[in-house]
């Protein structure tokens, strides 16, 4: 693999004043926290979480409905998990790309890209319908090749894609020094159905919305039970009840409030940075003018974007697991990684040396086996579930809400039908079986990088199983 796995002083020189905060919450346009809940209450509908999931499940059940009483409880701030923590990127794909799609719902695929773009297309209208302003860009996102192999695979996928009508576009080496100057790129290919946000934006954004909309918003108040009790769904908080006809769990990475979603999520930590404002001299050196979301085509990946404001964000290639679904705050730190990613990051972009990084963060990813969301329902019915979106959620949750909200209502759509949907991944086993798969998967592909690709036996069982681990 082109990058090295052992940082420089540089490197740690370039993190040493960053701000250990996510760059999109560090935004003096962030909303006051709505105050807690304080009194017993009764509603038609109540979500619990209010990331993408939640907030987009609130505004579809407002505009299904707007006489229909919604309650959104919230354990911190709106966006604080990984909904104002990720990349922006909001790729079409329900399915965590087409490669992944294609191979586990072949016979399906067609129609789950066309549900993906109809989804993102309709994204944008709420984003217009609503005035939300996000810096939402329809640049589409390019994968790069750093080895040759990796150029064959991209023919491959483009081949594959005919087979579906799903069209890709190949960018030899030339082609990709146009859209960015570095010179580990040698390669790529182009997905056009994909648009970057200001994350932290359209959550708040979709917030405002909610609120307008008459959504009762009630901010650091956490759930610590949810229980079925005389025909409706129980909500317990530190300081009250709420009592619910539906429930709709948003939840996601969070520790999960059904027992049953345990078995298949996992919390995975992903960990990014920012770089200051570019000067021109420097953009020049690195041209990138045209906002493209991209990334590298490795297991190991990093994905990298521009902000409005002339910055790049660089993020991935380390996803870690903590023994037993270890969560919280303090697994938002790590140097280890800040400085590996600082270290790719000069190799590159080396006409950017002494570049600084302003902010590095953390964040949960709630990964599940299939890489992609799914869906299932508690308390005979009354509670339903949306999660799994393993990184690939910023366009998809708006998909998920709205296939939770029909779960709820019972409604027989076509997309209901799917497999797709029906399913569910395979379930992680326990520990200590759980933390030794995911290590050793982890090693595998770090080494499958490292030898053009080639899979060992224990990436081939796992595929088979219909297994897997991915940032």
């Amino acid at each position: 693999m082109i990058y090295s796995n052992r940082p420089s002083a540089k490197s740690y020189q370039a993190i040493a004043d960053a701000r250990h905060f996510p760059f999109w919450l560090d935004d003096p346009a962030k909303p006051n926290p709505e105050p807690p809940l304080t009194q017993n209450l009764s509603t038609d509908l109540l979500i619990i979480g209010a990331g993408f999931t939640g907030l987009w499940t609130a505004l579809l059940a407002k505009e299904d409905d707007p006489a229909r009483e919604i309650v959104l409880l919230e354990a911190g701030e709106a966006a604080i998990g990984a909904s104002g923590r990720n990349g922006g990127f909001m790729d079409s794909s329900i399915t965590h790309g087409f490669l992944n799609g294609q191979a586990r719902w072949s016979h399906e695929i067609k129609t789950l890209h066309a549900l993906g773009v109809k989804n993102l297309s309709e994204i944008e209208a709420a984003l217009a319908r609503h005035n939300i302003a996000c810096d939402y860009q329809r640049s589409g996102e390019i994968d790069l090749a750093t080895e040759p192999y990796l150029l064959d695979t991209f023919h491959q996928i483009i081949e594959l894609g005919k087979q579906y009508d799903i069209v890709f576009e190949f960018l030899d080496r030339d082609q990709i020094q146009r859209v960015v100057k570095s010179p580990i790129f040698l390669g790529g290919i182009k997905r056009f159905d994909s648009s970057l946000v200001n994350p932290a934006q359209l959550a708040w954004g979709l917030r405002k919305t909610c609120l307008n909309l008459g959504v009762k918003l009630y901010e650091h108040t956490p759930v610590t039970n949810l229980i079925e009790e005389n025909n409706q769904v129980v909500a317990r908080t530190p300081h009250a009840t709420v009592r619910a006809h539906k429930v709709a769990l948003a939840t996601n990475a969070f520790p999960p409030l059904l027992n049953e979603i345990k078995r298949y999520v996992v919390p995975v930590y992903d960990y990014a940075l920012m770089t200051e404002p570019l000067t021109e001299s420097q953009r020049d050196s690195i041209g990138w003018r045209g906002r493209e979301g991209l990334s590298d085509g490795n297991n190991q990946f990093h994905y990298f974007r521009t902000t409005a404001d002339g910055r790049i964000l660089w993020g991935g290639f380390d996803a870690i697991y903590h023994w037993n679904n270890g969560f919280g705050t303090q697994l938002e730190n790590r140097p280890a990684s800040f400085a590996l990613l600082a270290e790719h990051f000069s190799q590159a972009f080396p006409t950017l040396e002494g570049i600084r990084f302003t902010h590095a963060w953390g964040g949960a990813i709630d990964t599940c086996s299939r890489f992609s969301p799914f869906w299932g329902t508690a308390h005979h019915g009354k509670t339903a579930y949306a999660m799994g979106y393993t990184g690939n959620g910023v366009g998809a949750t708006r998909f998920g809400a709205r296939v939770m909200l029909d779960i709820l209502a019972n409604k027989q759509t076509e997309s209901a039908k799917l497999e797709f949907i029906k399913s569910k991944p395979r379930p992680f086993p326990p520990e200590p079986l759980r933390s030794i798969g995911i290590n050793l998967t982890r090693w595998s592909l770090a080494q499958a990088d490292n030898h053009q690709g080639k899979e060992n036996l224990w990436l081939k069982a796992m595929d088979w199983f219909g297994l897997g681990f991915d940032s």
